[in-house]
């Protein structure tokens, strides 16, 4: 059975327009994987629900506003027989950061400029692609891709 997995994330610039990365050490192996602040809708939540959780949870930050989505990506892993949908959204917040991830993961959680988000997302290109378009003014975009290292397809 193929697992679909369905996930939030968000966008936060600060007053230089920096954008919010949170590191991630999920295996807690020392290999940490950089992600905009995020994760995945468990059941019974809404998106954007699940997105101020995400959030809230992985930088100590509350979303004051969602302005918009920002683009959708599909990601076809037949490695693992999964498919995840992830949905971005530009968003505003409030406080200071302060991770405070239930699981353990997040080893991380600053503000890098794009040339820092580019080296740290390097090797993923569904996590950088999509977010260097959209930096670059792409908006509304869904990006499809056959698996987490490879090249995508834009619609």
């Amino acid at each position: 059975m193929r697992r679909e997995i369905l996930v939030a994330a968000a966008i936060l610039l600060d007053s230089r327009g920096r954008v919010l990365l949170v590191g991630n050490d999920w295996g807690r192996r020392g290999r940490v994987r950089y992600t905009l602040p995020g994760g995945t809708v468990e059941p019974g939540e809404t998106v954007l629900e699940a997105l101020v959780r995400e959030v809230r949870e992985e930088t100590g930050l509350r979303v004051r506003s969602v302005e918009h989505l920002a683009y959708v990506i599909q990601v076809e892993d037949r490695r693992k027989n999964e498919r995840t949908l992830a949905m971005a959204f530009r968003a505003t917040y409030e406080g200071l950061l302060n991770p405070r991830d239930p699981d353990g993961h997040i080893v991380e959680a600053r503000f890098f400029t794009l040339e820092e988000v580019e080296e740290r997302l390097k090797g993923h290109l569904p996590l950088l692609e999509p977010l260097r378009a959209y930096l670059r003014g792409e908006r509304g975009r869904f990006y499809a891709y056959a698996g987490w290292h490879a090249p995508g397809v834009v619609v």
